[in-house]
């Protein structure tokens, strides 16, 4: 998997940047959010990633901080909601202003959000509030990331084969010792998709 990219801005546009890193150009989809601390053609970035494998196409996502990769991550798990989606919502709110909404069960809020209606509204609220951390209003503090454990590097592996996020959690959700290997993990997850 490909967790971040540093390299020299070739071309950017309001979703969608191309990044040179030794005369590879990586075209990487990005929220709005990453698009306006982006800084000027021929200067050096870092972004966070995030790929998607499909059977029709590979898709690299960025991000310019890991509050912005997380809330990505954990909203292309929510039924319903796919990538593109998801870097939609993150265009139109940042991380904290998002988990605030949620916490905070403003449906309005998240209506708002190009994109989404009220039923995938009510859905994020339903299937978000215990994935994101809360955070103090006023409070400098980064969101407080997960450590990763075997289960999510097993899941992130699922879906870098390809299978949608519903379907590695649900596959791994059926494991009843999570505490194996991740190699070990992904072989049971599999045989529960198949």
């Amino acid at each position: 998997m490909i967790g971040r990219i540093s390299g020299t801005l070739i071309g950017k546009a309001a979703t969608e940047v191309m990044i040179d890193v030794g005369g590879v150009g990586y075209e990487i989809d990005i929220p709005l959010t990453t698009f306006y601390g982006l800084g000027d053609l021929d200067t050096t970035v870092m972004l966070h990633t995030h790929l998607v494998v499909r059977e029709d196409a590979q898709l690299l996502f960025g991000f310019g901080t890991l509050d912005e990769r997380m809330l990505f991550r954990n909203l292309i798990k929510v039924n319903g909601v796919g990538p593109k989606l998801a870097i939609t919502i993150l265009s139109g709110i940042d991380a904290d202003t998002f988990a605030n909404a949620v916490h905070s069960k403003d449906v309005k809020a998240l209506v708002a959000l190009p994109g989404v209606g009220k039923k995938t509204a009510e859905r994020l609220i339903i299937e978000m509030q215990d994935r994101l951390p809360v955070r103090e209003a006023g409070s400098n503090k980064p969101l407080a990331i997960k450590p990763t454990d075997h289960l999510a590097d097993a899941e992130t592996a699922l879906i870098n084969l390809g299978f949608k996020p519903q379907e590695a959690s649900r596959a791994l959700g059926a494991i009843e010792d999570t505490s194996d290997s991740v190699e070990n993990l992904i072989k049971q997850a599999l045989k529960n998709l198949s």
